[in-house]
């Protein structure tokens, strides 16, 4: 790439919201692991972190007159960066450039010189804003027009020239919510910007704010319910509005109604996150995974508790399949734990002890975060269908790693004095998992036991 295009770019990625920049860093460190598109994403990943840098420094401050940035606005709040499927309510910020670009080649191209004109010329924010207004305006007609089917037209070559199908899908989404820019603008000020609890009162509220005869539309609606969501700390309590407006729990009447779309958000959204669940588990990451967790157990209950949903329907079986997911990833990562314990802590005879053994500390902290993640786990184990494997597992691992830990420290007291630094360092092991497994106390207790074994040990070797 050009000096330019780097620069282009770079102030691309800097518009994006600080969550955005984590998850598209995420997406391109995995796809470096798999081996995908190696260049393109080490290109990016290095002005990702370039701009993260910079921003922790204080010293970046993104261009503001990008005229895509500017076009595209509105839509920040819906866009998805991932590869994982959209929603309703959702597009992919990927389909973005190559809008643009027929934009200012084949749609409006008079008008998209005119904005750039616009925008070199504006001398202050609400020039900017102004000349952007416009153009959205022109856009949106001329994306609406050529996503909306025609009787008797054959708009395929021309859909052709815009992208790819990802991008062809959300060509009249785009449309239409630049059409509709003021309507959710409006909405999203009338929102507060935390919900906590979406209870009776905020949701007459939000019910208010909704009367509005564009936002009404099946288009525009899965938009707003998306606006609304965002601003939940409780994202899956979306469907108590749907659930209020039909007026019943019973998911026949909910789907009869166009706010039978909440629910469709509320589910795709937890698949989502049982998705990301999955790929951290697999890569070992379990920073996240606690509130993964939660957000995944409430979100699960709150949909089987407040909807009154059969096992054969479509949103029913999407739930349980969602359920079965998050416990096939769960249960095969629990189950390989205490094998991984006991590779550490297993006691060996002196003789099996090479000379120079050690214990890779940094594997004792991988499994003593597997540990924690059972413990984790543990807390939510009931909704999310791994009650039984989660309470055994605990309790193997409490049950061997408290009778190792003291089989260790006994150890301390006698052996061979060359295998004596491997024997501590398993000491060492098992006291960091009592303390994730019992608690600071009982490990701080080991540790002394274990400080009195080395003690005792060599002043019976003086006393010899």
């Amino acid at each position: 790439m050009g000096q330019r295009s780097t620069e282009q770019l770079r102030d691309y990625l800097a518009q994006l919201p600080p969550q955005s920049q984590a998850l598209l860093m995420r997406e391109l460190e995995r796809a470096v692991e798999r081996g995908e598109d190696v260049a393109v994403a080490n290109l990016v990943l290095e002005q990702l972190r370039k701009i993260v840098r910079a921003e922790e420094d204080g010293d970046f401050e993104p261009r503001t007159d990008d005229p895509a940035r500017l076009l595209f606005r509105p839509l920040e709040p819906f866009l998805a960066e991932t590869n994982f499927p959209t929603r309703p309510g959702q597009i992919r910020r990927s389909s973005l450039l190559p809008i643009w670009q027929w934009l200012a080649r084949d749609g409006v191209p008079e008008a998209a010189r005119d904005f750039e004109t616009s925008l070199a010329a504006a001398s202050d924010g609400s020039s900017a804003e102004a000349a952007a207004r416009k153009f959205q305006l022109a856009a949106a007609e001329a994306i609406v027009k050529l996503a909306t089917p025609v009787p008797g037209e054959d708009r395929q070559r021309a859909l052709s020239r815009v992208g790819s199908s990802g991008v062809i899908e959300d060509l009249l989404p785009i449309g239409l919510v630049l059409r509709g820019r003021e309507a959710l603008e409006t909405l999203g000020s009338r929102l507060p910007s935390q919900v906590r609890v979406f209870a009776d009162a905020q949701i007459a509220s939000v019910t208010e704010a909704l009367k509005v005869p564009s936002l009404q539309s099946p288009q525009l609606l899965p938009f707003a319910l998306s606006l609304i969501a965002q601003r939940l700390v409780a994202p899956w309590q979306i469907i108590r509005l749907a659930i209020k407006m039909a007026a019943s729990d019973d998911e026949l009447r909910v789907a009869a109604t166009p706010y039978g779309v909440a629910v469709a958000i509320a589910l795709h959204d937890l698949s989502f996150v049982a998705a990301c669940l999955r790929t951290d588990i697999k890569r070992g990451q379990f920073d996240e995974v606690g509130e993964l967790l939660k957000t995944l157990h409430d979100g699960v209950r709150g949909l089987r508790t407040e909807l009154d949903l059969r096992n054969d329907s479509a949103w029913g079986r999407q739930l349980t399949s969602i359920r079965a997911e998050i416990s096939n990833a769960l249960q095969s990562e629990i189950d390989s734990v205490p094998g991984r314990v006991r590779r550490i802590l297993r006691q060996r005879a002196d003789k099996d002890i090479s000379a120079g053994a050690k214990i890779d500390m940094s594997e004792v902290e991988d499994v003593a975060a597997l540990i924690d993640f059972v413990a984790v786990c543990r807390t939510y184990a009931s909704e999310l269908a791994i009650n039984e494997v989660t309470l055994r597992t605990y309790s193997d691992l409490q049950h061997y790693v408290e009778h190792s830990t003291e089989g260790l420290v006994q150890s301390l007291r006698g052996g061979d004095a060359r295998v004596r630094t491997f024997r501590q360092q398993q000491v060492k092991a098992a006291i960091r998992f009592c303390e994730v497994l019992f608690g600071q106390d009982y490990a701080s207790l080991m540790s002394r036991a274990a400080e009195n074994a080395v003690t005792g040990e060599r002043k019976s070797s003086r006393a010899g």
